[in-house]
């Protein structure tokens, strides 16, 4: 069942670069942002029920969605931007599984415990 998912995240990565390529931005803007989501992290040194909110909204598809259409419909470019790079991170970050957080450990996802 992982490989399923795997690949079920692979195809929303591409996806993402799909939609990255319909926008006005440039390609290098891409591979530079991708990783930026991962600053939800920092919520971590203060404590675990921080970092997991904070890394939780960073990497959460729901409002990536959600910021990318209201990009979209109002086209409010940094909008989209911000809603593509957030579903796409998000979706890398499934493939090696770093799932949503739990709480109580940054190893505790809903994808399952992480090793």
């Amino acid at each position: 069942m992982k490989t399923v998912i795997k690949w079920e995240e692979a195809g929303m990565v591409l996806l993402s670069v799909f939609a990255f390529n319909q926008t006005a931005f440039p390609w290098w803007l891409y591979p530079l942002l991708i990783l930026v989501p991962d600053i939800g992290m920092l919520g971590y040194l203060v404590n675990p029920r921080i970092g997991a909110l904070t890394y939780n909204i960073f990497h959460h598809k729901g409002i990536a969605i959600f910021l990318w259409l209201i990009g979209w419909y109002w086209s409010i470019p940094w909008a989209e931007l911000i809603g593509i790079i957030l579903f796409g991170h998000s979706s890398l970050d499934r493939i090696f599984g770093f799932g949503l957080k739990y709480p109580d450990d940054f190893k505790n996802t809903h994808l399952g415990r992480m090793d």
